[in-house]
């Protein structure tokens, strides 16, 4: 999720789960010493192994709103944790790591959501979502509990990633709360267990800490709007061809394949990420413009 923008990522509590599970190629050799592909290569070394990268400037489809079939010629999708992955092509899993769902605050012990001064729980406003407390490593440990359970479930799924979602909440907090350190550690400890479960793991906006990303041990990034706000760059930089795009606007598409189209990932989706046959859906990609 985008702090500067409203984009309708996913209601995960909400969506709906599919039957097939997704069958995957072992990893590959081809990695570097320090962990991140070799031109062309597919795989990432991790402390126990090898994980498989998503498949390069592949077709994506974005469907945090609900499962439908993959359209022609898209071999990467994203679907939540509580979905089962697509057949046939690469399936990443999306958590919502750093917040608690709507209405979920009762999920978590009180001490986990982060409060205020004044004694209130701090809300992301535009989506109802109370934010969690990564403020210590005792805390940091206690949430990745928790979510090391949902990154559990993807493995026993069949997908290969995880897309852990909302790692710019520190940017959303009163000053002095959170800060981009307390970011970075909690997500090294789920990118630790995510790639002993032998999953993949990508970072989720966030362009400001895209150069730490071999440091947190990030092997791709998933993207919202880097078109629209000129970000995609510095993805780009930082992940090579590893990076999928959502853009919501016909002008953040054009903007991310005038730039970008001949080598990265890149789909336009409507807000709500509704499944096809559905009132509102919407999907393009460059081949479109």
């Amino acid at each position: 999720m985008r702090n500067n923008s409203l984009p309708a990522r996913r209601s995960a509590a909400l969506l709906a789960v599919s039957a097939a599970l997704a069958s995957f190629l072992t990893a590959c050799s081809g990695d570097s010493s320090d962990g991140t592909r070799d031109a062309g290569g597919t795989s990432s070394a991790s402390s126990t192994g090898k994980v498989t990268l998503p498949p390069v400037h592949a077709g994506f489809d974005y469907q945090l709103g609900g499962p439908s079939s993959p359209p022609d010629g898209v071999g990467i999708v994203t679907r939540d944790h509580t979905a089962s992955p697509a057949s046939g092509v690469y399936n990443i899993c999306y958590v919502n790591a750093f917040q608690a769902q709507p209405d979920a605050e009762q999920d978590w012990d009180s001490d986990l959501l982060l409060h205020d001064d004044s004694g209130d729980v701090v809300m992301d406003e535009d989506w109802g979502e109370a934010i969690l407390d990564i403020s210590t490593a005792g805390k940091r440990e206690r949430i990745a509990e928790k979510v090391d359970g949902w990154i559990d479930q993807c493995a026993s799924k069949g997908f290969q990633a995880v897309d852990p979602d909302n790692y710019d909440s520190y940017t959303r907090v009163p000053d002095g709360l959170l800060g981009a350190d307390d970011a970075k550690a909690f997500l090294t400890l789920l990118a630790d267990h995510a790639h002993e479960k032998g999953l993949a793991i990508g970072q989720k906006n966030t362009v400001d800490l895209a150069p730490a990303r071999k440091r947190v041990g990030l092997d791709f990034a998933v993207v919202e709007e880097c078109g629209a706000y000129d970000e995609c760059g510095g993805y780009v930089d930082a992940f090579g061809d590893h990076v999928m795009v959502i853009e919501y606007t016909e002008r953040g598409l054009r903007r991310a394949c005038d730039g970008w189209g001949d080598d990265i990932s890149i789909v336009r989706r409507d807000l709500d990420l509704v499944p096809e046959g559905d009132s509102g859906y919407l999907r393009e990609t460059c081949d479109d413009l």
